[in-house]
């Protein structure tokens, strides 16, 4: 790639070079060459400029020519290599003293034109720009002990298993539902008070939404209110392009940029990439003569400096995260790594006047425990953010930080809006996260499952106005592309867990609430125990016995409801366990209920044989109470409570559907009172059941004729049904609910 060979060709000339500088070096001469480039294509600049430079020697001097004349013709960050009045950043002092061999140049210009390059430059959006930067983002430039540069993949990158775009789709939602709503009904003098926030801001995505947006709006405003006084103002707003179309003057462009976007991000690239989006976006539309044009009208040159709009930082640690640390103790590369960011500094013009109007993105979804997660935390800043934003120690991910963050730059009457896995609304690691969104905001709307290809897990497009919930206030609730439905936050108030719940049908609101509110009811989790199998070296667990450590074991396609379908064989020593359960004791405890992690329904049966169950089962052991595992296995298979494990339970249904660990814990289950006769005849009439079921289910594999086959069959599917009614009868279900149930299950 471009950048590996021209990070190794500088590495190897510049010697001198640190890690950070090496990375400096190669993306801003990649970001000015193909900024430059994209001008020709555009037609502000004359064509074949660059390439020009492949015939002769000493090309970099004469391509840093070029860089300096980019920077009077254009301003901006990306081209500034001298101390100038009124600018925060510091001149580029690094890359006009590079070495840089001539064929390295020559390879990267001759890949960005015709035949070899595969972009026309002159339509190439800010989008597609994104998308390509993007994956640019997830690499890093390290330096080996002898200068000799490396490309490797970020180690968040790897935890999350790549990195993904977020679809425009997503970005138009969010960008519609938070600054749609903050312009309606204002002037371009009331909209320029307005400030829009990424606080994890990437390639810009959101903020070039955002930023198209606000260009739209005030284009069509003006228009509206008569276009001939903006075309002829002092400063002209307006001007008519060739085809009479209206187009907004590059000063009016930069003017709406820097009043109302903002961003951060810890990586400087991002940062980097972020600003080179921003200005391609302000010079669209533009050629040579309109810009000379504009020059002369406004003494200006064309583009606007951004450093005081987006900014590298660390946007959920602050300075005194210090405090809990002597600063003594962090060599350099770690405070540059940890990079603590003050916002009341930074912006505190915005900050003194209670916040962002609106904050909008896609925060990283990274745990912070398991594989990588030192890599990209370390232990005290875990620590640190846990108390700081009073975050939940059971799984601390990333965007649960992001989400209270957000709720705390936000002003009164501001919007806040991010796309996040959906367990946010119901997991209970997240309690008092949303009890906190519950009595801060008015919660607008919620979206589930929007598509986000290449990402496994659901999404949750929250959508939250930033002041105190009115008693009366409806949300809007959805799934993508299905209907949506209408609940009372003070409802949701109510509940043990204030769960942000999706129901299609209204129907099943009030049945689920039903079932779980008996007063006879438990929780799975107070019953037993319960765990996931054994993580064991996949390729390792063989259906075929090959050597005499081997032993039997189970996966998750071993069971079916009330029966097993085959085992497998492991070798259970250290070097082939990878984690989970490795407590010998509890993987063969006796008796056992196993059930499937994934599927759309509960799929459980019986062990007594204490055989070790893989991590794709997870399994019910050390039963608290005097009531049999077989009675808690009737009820886990019944038709109930896979109606309610779909309801309240199930995860990633359109992917692969599983349910958690912590939802299996939360399910209902009936507690038999042993002092009351009828009550335990209950419970011993289903043990019979259970038993019967798991006898002819046993059997049903050595029937040979068809004849016998159906008999059987039809027996099992009776003692289904029985179940069913017993667990009906039990949980004291209605005529009307169980007509719901059963029809929501045939679905």
């Amino acid at each position: 790639s471009w950048r590996s060979e021209l990070a190794r060709k500088i590495a190897i000339r510049n010697p001198k070079l640190t890690t950070r500088e090496l990375n400096f070096a190669v993306q801003r001469t990649i970001d000015r060459i193909i900024f430059l480039r994209i001008c020709e294509d555009r037609g502000m600049e004359q064509y074949g400029k660059l390439q020009s430079l492949m015939n002769g020697v000493n090309v970099y001097r004469r391509l840093f020519q070029l860089f300096q004349y980019a920077d009077a013709r254009y301003n901006s960050g990306l081209f500034h290599f001298s101390k100038e009045r009124n600018r925060q950043e510091e001149p580029d002092n690094l890359t006009p003293s590079l070495n840089i061999d001539d064929e390295s140049i020559k390879d990267i210009i001759k890949r960005l034109y015709y035949p070899e390059s595969p972009y026309e430059f002159s339509v190439l959006s800010a989008d597609i720009l994104g998308q390509v930067y993007e994956q640019f983002l997830g690499k890093v430039i390290r330096l080996t002990e002898g200068h000799h540069a490396k490309i490797e993949e970020k180690p968040e990158v790897r935890k999350a298993g790549g990195i993904y775009y977020t679809p425009t789709y997503i970005v138009d939602y969010i960008v519609k539902n938070t600054v749609s709503k903050l312009v309606e009904g204002k002037t371009p003098k009331q909209v320029s008070k307005l400030r829009i926030l990424d606080p994890a801001c990437g390639s810009g995505s959101f903020l070039i939404g955002a930023y198209q947006y606000l260009l739209d709006w005030h284009l069509d405003w003006y228009i509206q209110d008569g276009a001939e006084k903006y075309i002829k103002a002092a400063k002209p707003i307006l001007y008519q392009a060739q085809g009479g179309n209206y187009r907004l003057t590059t000063y009016e462009r930069k003017r709406i940029l820097l009043n109302n976007i903002y961003g951060v991000d810890i990586d400087p690239q991002a940062v980097e990439v972020t600003k080179l989006s921003l200005l391609l976006k302000v010079l669209e539309g533009e050629n040579s003569q309109t810009l000379d044009v504009q020059f002369k009208l406004f003494h200006e040159r064309a583009l606007p400096d951004l450093a005081s709009n987006i900014k590298c930082g660390n946007s959920l640690i602050g300075p005194d995260f210090y405090q809990q640390q002597s600063l003594n103790l962090f060599n350099n590369d770690e405070r540059l790594r940890i990079n603590a960011f003050d916002w009341n500094t930074e912006f505190a013009d915005i900050m003194n006047s209670g916040g962002f109007d609106a904050v909008i993105g896609n925060p990283p979804w990274i745990s912070l425990s398991g594989k990588f997660g030192n890599d990209i935390y370390s232990k005290d800043e875990i620590i640190y953010l846990i108390k700081h934003f009073e975050g939940n120690t059971y799984m601390p991910n990333i965007y649960e930080y992001f989400v209270a963050q957000g709720l705390n730059l936000s002003r009164l009457n501001g919007y806040f809006s991010f796309v996040v896995p959906d367990r946010l609304g119901y997991n209970n690691q997240f309690v008092q996260l949303r009890k906190r969104i519950l009595t801060e905001t008015n919660i607008i709307s919620l979206l589930y499952k929007a598509p986000f290809p290449g990402i496994t897990a659901d999404t949750l497009i929250f959508v939250f106005l930033k002041s105190k919930p009115k008693t009366d206030h409806v949300i809007n609730i959805s799934e993508f592309q299905k209907i949506s439905i209408q609940l009372k936050q003070n409802e949701i108030m109510q509940q043990a867990n204030y769960v942000f719940e999706y129901f299609e049908d209204i129907r099943i609101i009030p049945v689920v609430k039903h079932i779980s509110s008996i007063s006879s009811v438990i929780l799975l989790g107070k019953v037993c125990e319960s765990t996931s199998g054994f993580g064991g070296k996949s390729e390792l667990i063989q259906e075929r016995k090959t050597n005499q450590n081997q032993i039997p074991t189970l996966k998750g396609d071993s069971i079916e409801r009330y029966k097993f379908r085959k085992s497998y064989w492991f070798d259970f020593c250290k070097q082939n366990i990878t984690g989970r359960t490795t407590d010998k004791s509890k993987l063969g405890a006796i008796p056992k209920v196993l059930i499937r992690k994934t599927g759309s329904s509960i799929i459980a049966t019986y062990d007594d044989s204490g055989i070790f169950p893989e991590q794709s089962l997870y399994f019910l052991f050390n039963n608290k109470t005097k009531m049999d595992f077989k009675f808690l296995l009737g009820i886990l298979n019944s038709k109930l409570l896979t109606f309610y494990y779909r309801a309240k339970c199930l995860t990633n249904k359109n992917s692969i559907a599983q349910g958690k660990k912590v939802d299996l814990d939360q399910l209902p289950i009936y507690t038999i009172n042993f002092s009351d006769p009828s009550d335990k005849a209950r419970h011993d009439k289903m043990v019979s059941l259970v038993d019967q079921m798991l006898s002819l289910n046993k059997q049903l594999p050595a029937v040979k004729t068809d004849y016998e086959k159906t008999a059987l069959q039809r027996q099992i599917d009776a003692t289904d049904r029985q179940i069913d009614e017993l667990v009906y009868e039990l949980y004291g279900i209605t005529d009307e609910e169980r007509k719901i149930i059963e029809e929501k299950i045939k679905q």
